[in-house]
């Protein structure tokens, strides 16, 4: 559940009962749906809603004393509400989270002066002034909406889970193991421009990981690997059992890798230098560690990985994101694909199939995973 920084604004001459009740029901709803919020006192202004420069200060101060918890904005119109005063309030706070902006139905039976509502035109004003101060903004699908309704009720839900994306991709560390292979020019990236905008991509030598693969003396976790290995996939009986000991090896590296540097996501050279180099692919070990939540992907595609990740956030479910697709067939009614790409087991656990996924075949001399399922 999320930390939510709450904005009910208000005009001087609409109704200003409508924001008392509005801040009723967007509260209720909250706590309905487990959230946390941050909202000025109600008796620090006029019913409760931010309307003047002076307000707006208040509420700006609130919301930099939680910054550290405050994910996201969610700012509510019940009736036209003061553009200026949302504006400022919102920059004044700086805490550059995401921003939801809600407006309230008119009912077109009470249109007098006691209960007009014009959130519709309030939400155009709102909207224009965030983008004149550079403030991104989130819409809810339907432009006018009760608070109390199901579809705001799932407005809230994906802008939970869109703050959830973009706070941690904003710090979020990617594990770079060795370097693109030379064909695979559309995997090149800037490091530099990812930093910007607070991505930060630690990177590490293909050959550390395999030299630390190949200096692990540790039999117990080995063996415990290896039995991990054999749940996690149907490996066949006659699979050669050092082969299965390297697999277990490099997994049990590059696991090493992503915790010592607190990775987030991974992208791993894994063709062909491992081959070469140490004896087996790296698919395997990319696979489980995707479905312990951290995506690996291909060919050391390092914005690959940064794409699983936010997909990762923005379902809050374990990805398997395809690095390469070819359609083999194709009818009036079905579409038949073959995936070359790291696909968790959470993706065949929840019924996703294909006819293969990793046999053990014979490549360049040795074992390349790959386990049918």
């Amino acid at each position: 559940m999320a930390v939510f920084g709450v904005i009910i604004t208000t005009r001087g001459f609409f109704p200003g009962w409508l924001a008392q009740d509005a801040r009723k029901q967007i509260l209720k709803k909250l706590n309905g749906m487990g959230h946390e919020y941050v909202i000025v006192d109600e008796n620090s202004m006029p019913y409760g809603a931010v309307q003047t420069y002076e307000q707006a200060k208040i509420c700006a101060d609130l919301f930099r004393k939680n910054a550290d918890r405050i994910e996201g904005i969610i700012v509510i119109l019940p009736n036209f509400g003061d553009e200026i005063a949302v504006a400022t309030a919102i920059h004044e706070a700086r805490l550059n989270v995401p921003v939801l902006i809600q407006a309230c139905d008119d009912d077109l039976e009470l249109l007098d002066v006691e209960h007009r509502r014009d959130a519709f035109c309030g939400k155009l004003s709102v909207c224009n002034n965030l983008r004149q101060y550079g403030i991104p903004f989130t819409l809810t699908k339907l432009h006018t909406c009760s608070i109390e309704s199901e579809e705001f009720t799932e407005d809230i839900k994906r802008f939970e889970k869109l703050c959830k994306t973009v706070n941690n991709l904003r710090r979020a560390r990617i594990l770079a193991v060795g370097t693109r292979p030379g064909p695979f020019q559309t995997v090149r990236f800037s490091e530099k421009l990812l930093q910007r905008y607070g991505i930060s991509v630690l990177v590490e030598d293909i050959g550390n990981i395999i030299s630390r693969a190949n200096e692990i003396n540790d039999i117990k976790k080995i063996e415990e690997t290896v039995s991990e290995i054999r749940e996690y996939v149907n490996v066949p009986e006659n699979a050669p059992a050092e082969k299965i000991e390297k697999l277990a090896r490099f997994k049990m590296a590059l696991e090493e890798a992503v915790m010592a540097n607190d990775a987030d996501c991974a992208a791993v050279q894994c063709w062909n230098v491992l081959q070469n180099q140490y004896g087996c692919a790296a698919c395997l070990a990319m696979s489980m560690l995707g479905n312990k939540g951290i995506p690996h992907a291909c060919e050391m595609d390092v914005m690959g990985a940064l794409t699983m990740y936010a997909l990762s956030l923005a379902s809050g479910e374990t990805p398997g994101t395809s690095t390469g697709t070819t359609i083999t067939e194709m009818t009036e009614t079905c579409v038949s694909i073959s995936i070359a790409q790291i696909i968790p087991r959470h993706s065949w656990d929840a019924g996703h199939r294909s006819a293969y996924w990793i046999y053990l075949v014979r490549s360049l001399g040795m074992i390349t995973v790959l386990v049918r399922w």
